[in-house]
């Protein structure tokens, strides 16, 4: 038996800690699904940058109002009509409940990249980016996994990246047969 029928956009959220590749592998996903990438860094205010580049983790004050704005933004869409994929480490239970807002239920969809943190932190050692590797552990000491009522689903990311963008597409399809459409 079928649960109740879901009416609306889909919006996924690509999570994740710090190094699973939440830009390179969500934007490729995005595009293969002709659906717009939201980068969620993007959106932090300068202090927050500022206190990770300088080894400082994130406080939930810190993140609150980043997350709100993100929150904000899937609104936008949903009442747009129309689908996101949104690149947000999303690391806990209630950041994902802030990023659900007030949403209908089955319109707000997680995928969340993992790997083993010895890969996360080569990863984050071979890039440039503001988020040092040191602050690796942090993130995975904050990481709550999804729920299993929480609508999403996780990929390992320790393949070559189009095997991980196809994997991404699969389940993003998949989250969408479960609710909301792709729009």
């Amino acid at each position: 038996m079928r649960g109740p029928t879901v009416t609306g956009a889909l919006q996924v959220v690509v999570m994740g800690v710090s190094g699973t590749g939440k830009s390179a592998v969500g934007s490729r996903v995005a595009e293969r699904l002709g659906v717009p990438y939201v980068e969620g860094d993007e959106h932090h205010p300068a202090a927050n940058i500022a206190k990770m580049a300088a080894g400082t983790p994130l406080t939930d004050d810190d993140r609150r109002p980043w997350l709100e704005e993100l929150a904000e933004l899937l609104a936008s869409r949903q009442h747009a009509g129309t689908s996101a994929l949104l690149g947000c480490s999303a690391l806990r239970r209630t950041y994902r409940d802030l990023l659900r807002g007030g949403l209908p239920a089955g319109t707000v969809g997680f995928l969340h990249l993992v790997a083993e943190p010895d890969v996360l932190h080569r990863r984050m050692e071979e890039r440039e980016h503001f988020m040092p590797p040191s602050l690796l552990r942090s993130q995975l000491a904050t990481l709550e996994p999804l729920e299993p009522d929480e609508l999403g689903t996780a990929i390992d990311v320790d393949a070559p990246l189009d095997m991980v963008v196809e994997r991404g597409v699969e389940a993003v399809r998949a989250l969408a047969g479960r609710g909301a459409e792709l729009r």
